[in-house]
């Protein structure tokens, strides 16, 4: 039944007095004995200090005890897990199964007895541990009451789970309970910056104020890159900012410095524009005499790399033994946007196809993986269609990068047929000169896709096709050294010894023939032995093929690219504002400073307040949110969530080279140039070699006349 106003009242007074006795008691403990802790078991220990800091000067104790008040502040910090109870009871002190998000429990009921518990010695399972429910909360606003169960149905917090939980997690008192999907966030985290303690020797502090970061927040994360640096990961500025608030203020209590914002980039190629800078149809206008130009592209490829006029590029090894012809061709934005959703399955796929080679038998597939494999196969047939795609996804090689991203590489020659369907039962056994080295080939595919030719950030939507793939004789006796080069050295040496030997003999009859002339062979052997050496350091000298192989395609790979108009892809917001109609022309005028472009306007019934919904770069969103509430006096705030992946139209190369554009651009066109100002940007923070005039002429300038 509903409380009474009486009860009501009697409850707020008695709660009132609860609180009242609550800090009377915490003050008293302040004033009795100023070190002391709330564990029972360190009083003692306190007490006796207390005694030693009567006989102290009084500065002395002061600084004691404001040490000892600052730990007491860091014991209160502690992390409170929110929790729903959707069946059975919750007790204090009950043993549970803490299951994380990857947990699959057919993999794991089999190496658990049929009476397993939580009280047990549990065999070491992957993402599953036990735990003891220390305390039990309910989350009354600021306030926390104690409790000793919760029924099914409620919300709780409880205490003690830091050690066990990262971000999300699920508890059971069975091992057979499949665990929740974890938490979907619609933000994205793409914001990046470098963090490092201003003091070295706070570097601990400074990791370990991270890892609790990285638990308490569920949007942020925490990486060290391979140059040693340690990152965040957050959606935005704002959030950027609590994180590091936090970070210095509550998980690391340490001076950081932190770096400029990390804004990504992807690199992707186009189609041939049909019309140019002046909208003028390509072909039909007078070209002026800009062969400075052509001349700086044909530079740019160095000798002994043929280009083809469609784009074909072949490149050979260094020691000359393997020969490459690779294509790069732009994706359709439906098949790349198809990759990036299924990037999860493409990482599974590739582990199926792994274990298959290795021939492990004990990896079982699972039905439901195994139909949402041909699912997206037939998503990728419906959506490269056209003669230029035909037979492509049945020769997919790879994806790449990290083999499971937004680009695909092909194979498009005879006497091969490995793909990435090998899970769907599609298993070739290969026997072709190609088996040895074909890891090589996706290695430098890997490579190639991971940094671009412009400012080394990853590819997207790019596919490359090797068309050719030759191997000379000696490539491929290299690759037959490999497996079998104690046998080759037998038969050599048995064809040396005597003519007449066939090469049927076994390597037994070639070692009794070794035996019985072995007075003629010995003045061979030293010509043999320098003739041996100094073919194995004419292959050697350019390092082992196969990592030949990987530099070669990744540089055939660089080139294709080149060959294509690049484009800069940026990462976008998509920005709701709500305003009202008399600051409307101010939002716009802010949209348009920072490269935003308008979607949508529509009017709230029944209130004179606009919602526009456009989209903005990522790396024109900070001081955003500042900017356009200042413009509009705080009648005007954004909503910004990253939403995609979009190309920006200009080309960071482009120079004029018809009479329309010089008379439009000018000589030098030094017009300010977009995508050629972000990859300039992103060059100078890599430290890569930057193309840009500081002073043209460096002459002063002065007036012909007199100042009077």
């Amino acid at each position: 039944r509903p409380l009474t106003q009486e009860e009501i009242a009697h409850r707020r007074e008695l709660a009132k007095q609860r609180h009242a006795e609550k800090l009377a008691a915490n003050q008293g403990k302040e004033m009795t004995g100023k070190p002391q802790r709330e564990n029972s078991s360190l009083v003692t220990g306190n007490t006796g200090d207390r005694r030693g800091e009567e006989q102290q000067p009084t500065g002395q104790a002061e600084t004691m005890t404001s040490k000892a008040m600052k730990q007491e502040a860091d014991n209160k910090e502690s992390f409170i897990a929110f929790a729903r109870v959707f069946s059975g009871v919750v007790q204090r002190g009950q043993k549970i199964f803490v299951l994380g998000p990857k947990y699959d429990p057919a993999e794991s009921l089999h190496k658990l007895s049929s009476e397993c518990s939580p009280t047990n010695d549990l065999p070491l399972i992957p993402h599953m541990t036990c735990c003891t429910l220390e305390n039990l909360y309910l989350l009354m606003g600021r306030e926390l009451e104690d409790l000793e169960e919760v029924p099914a149905g409620n919300v709780l917090g409880i205490g003690g789970l830091q050690d066990f939980v990262l971000k999300s997690a699920t508890l059971s008192t069975s091992a057979a309970c499949p665990p929740f999907t974890p938490l979907s966030f619609e933000a994205t985290p793409i914001v990046r910056v470098a963090v490092e303690p201003k003091h070295p020797s706070d570097m601990p502090q400074l990791v370990r104020g991270m890892k609790l970061l990285n638990q308490a927040d569920p949007c942020v994360q925490v990486l060290i890159q391979e140059t040693g640096e340690h990152v965040l990961v957050t959606a935005g500025e704002v959030h950027l900012q609590r994180c590091l608030d936090d970070l210095k203020q509550r998980f690391a209590k340490v001076e950081i410095s932190v770096s400029a914002p990390i804004i990504p980039f992807r690199e992707t190629i186009t189609r041939p524009p049909k019309v140019d800078m002046v909208n003028e149809e390509i072909g039909k206008q007078q070209k002026v005499a800009v062969i400075h130009q052509t001349r700086e592209d044909q530079n740019k490829i160095p000798e002994g790399i043929q280009v083809d006029p469609d784009g074909l590029i072949t490149v050979s090894t260094p020691n000359k033994q393997a020969t490459l012809s690779v294509r790069a061709v732009p994706l359709p934005e439906e098949v790349t946007r198809l990759l990036e959703e299924n990037s999860d399955l493409i990482r599974t796929m590739e582990q199926l196809n792994t274990s298959l080679n290795e021939d492990k038998k004990n990896h079982e597939i699972n039905q439901r993986t195994l139909d949402r494999i041909k699912e997206f196969k037939q998503k990728l047939e419906q959506n490269l269609q056209g003669r230029k795609w035909r037979n492509a996804v049945d020769q997919i090689w790879s994806f790449g990068p990290r083999k499971c991203g937004p680009n695909i590489l092909l194979h498009n020659f005879e006497g091969y047929k490995r793909s990435v369907w090998q899970c769907l039962g599609n298993t070739v056994k290969e026997v072709s000169k190609y088996r040895d080295f074909d890891n090589s080939i996706v290695s430098g595919f890997q490579l190639a896709t991971l940094s671009g030719p412009m400012c080394e950030e990853p590819l997207m939507g790019v596919c490359f096709t090797v068309e050719k793939w030759d191997m000379c004789k000696a490539g491929e006796m290299l690759s037959a050294a490999g497996q079998n080069s104690g046998e080759c050295d037998t038969t050599e040496h048995e064809q040396d010894e005597d003519a007449a030997l066939t090469s049927s003999r076994t390597g037994e009859v070639c070692s009794s023939n070794e035996q019985q002339d072995s007075s003629q062979s010995a003045p061979k052997s030293p010509e043999k032995v320098s003739k041996q050496k100094g073919e194995s350091s004419l292959a050697d000298c350019y390092g082992p093929f196969s990592g030949q192989l990987i530099a070669t395609m990744k540089e055939a790979c660089r080139y294709a690219l080149q060959t294509k108009p690049q484009r800069l892809m940026a990462a976008m917001y998509t920005c709701e504002i709500m305003t009202t109609a008399e600051v409307l022309g101010r939002v716009y005028a802010v949209l348009s400073k920072r490269e935003g472009r308008v979607l949508q306007e529509e009017m709230k019934e029944g209130t004179d307040v606009f919602i526009i919904k456009a989209v903005l770069p990522v790396a024109e969103s900070f001081g955003f949110a500042d900017e356009i509430r200042k413009r509009t006096s705080g009648l005007a705030s954004p909503q910004l969530v990253f939403s995609h992946w979009e190309i920006i139209s200009s080309d960071p190369f482009w120079v004029p080279t018809t009479e329309e554009e010089y008379l439009h651009f000018g000589e030098k066109a030094d017009s300010e140039n977009q995508a050629r100002k972000y990859m300039n940007a992103v060059r100078k923070r890599k430290g890569l070699y930057v193309e840009e005039k500081i002073v043209e002429h460096a002459e002063k300038q002065r007036t012909l006349s007199r100042n009077k």
